[in-house]
């Protein structure tokens, strides 16, 4: 039987640092099927201004989309979920983190893995959705050795064509060139550690890739079996829990190629719209976990039930 569960962990480790810190709360949402267990855990938010997410000059509206969902001002604090998967000898690991170099309120996955009592020498697998900072980066520590010895790494392989490439750090746009220079030396630094895949490739036992491009060039997602049913781990594909779902068509500053990226969207919300999969995002709400509804013309995230 498939049940859910969100529980709030707070951490207690850093107590001792200063007293007038309050404690760090853990958004954990779960999946338990036999076995199988899944886990989101938070590695922190990031802090972005509205014009990377929107560009210079906002569609008409989204001021009003944005105050629905209580959120005001310049700045946008979206989530950043980490998907933990434990089945049988397994341990894999969706995306990274963004370790201690990218921004002061992410790269917290470590605490949630104490929260949670997981070692990263447990880590059998370490899956990429894409090679942004906040997906990457914490393959190391902070000293530069790899966060996860023991791991497998897997990345789909237009993405690492993408990123490994001598030429992408000239021709991405120049507020990313950082992030083309962070992807290629960690990239390069797994080595033969990593695998590369296709899309609809079975890349581990239950766990099945889908190209959700435009985000960037190879973003991949991924379907996995759990019990008796699937759940699909989106990635960036599906940005945000507010204007990607209310106007799944307009265009995000966030992606690389915008307009593909829309496709990709509105096509993957119609999905799982359709199918009532659940879905897990990186960037939405409460641990990422919940289906997609319709609401008139756009889409409409509902997190999962504690």
């Amino acid at each position: 039987m498939l049940f859910s569960r969100r529980q709030i962990i707070k951490n207690t480790s850093l107590a001792a640092l200063s007293l007038a810190l309050p404690p760090t709360a853990w958004a954990q949402s779960s999946l338990v099927s036999g076995n199988t267990r899944l886990d989101t855990l938070s590695d922190g938010n990031l802090v972005l201004p509205k014009s990377f997410a929107l560009g210079e000059t906002p569609p008409e509206g989204a001021d009003a989309i944005l105050e629905e969902y209580g959120i005001t001002g310049d700045a946008l604090t979206p989530d950043c979920n980490i998907t933990l998967l434990r089945t049988g000898d397994r341990t894999v690991l969706f995306d990274a983190g963004a370790g201690q170099e990218f921004m002061p309120t992410a790269g917290k996955l470590m605490d949630a893995f104490d929260a949670l009592g997981v070692d990263p020498l447990d880590v059998t697998d370490v899956v990429f959705t894409h090679a942004h900072p906040d997906h990457l980066w914490g393959v190391l520590d902070d000293f530069g050795d790899l966060m996860f010895p023991d791991a497998g790494y897997y990345i789909g392989r237009s993405e690492w064509d993408y990123w490994t490439d001598p030429d992408t750090v000239s021709t991405i746009d120049q507020g990313r060139v950082s992030f083309a220079v962070g992807a290629k030396n960690r990239l390069e630094l797994l080595g033969e550690r990593i695998s590369l895949f296709e899309d609809a490739q079975e890349i581990l036992p239950g766990v099945l890739s889908r190209l959700t491009a435009g985000h960037t060039p190879g973003h991949m997602s991924f379907e996995i079996q759990l019990g008796g049913e699937s759940v699909m781990i989106v990635g960036d594909s599906i940005v945000n829990h507010h204007l990607a779902f209310a106007q799944p068509t307009w265009l995000s500053g966030s992606d690389q190629d915008a307009p593909r990226a829309a496709e990709t969207r509105v096509s993957l919300l119609e999905q799982l719209s359709q199918s009532q999969m659940r879905l897990v995002g990186f960037h939405l709400p409460d641990g990422g976990l919940g289906r997609v509804e319709r609401r008139g013309d756009g889409f409409y995230f509902v997190g999962e039930d504690t």
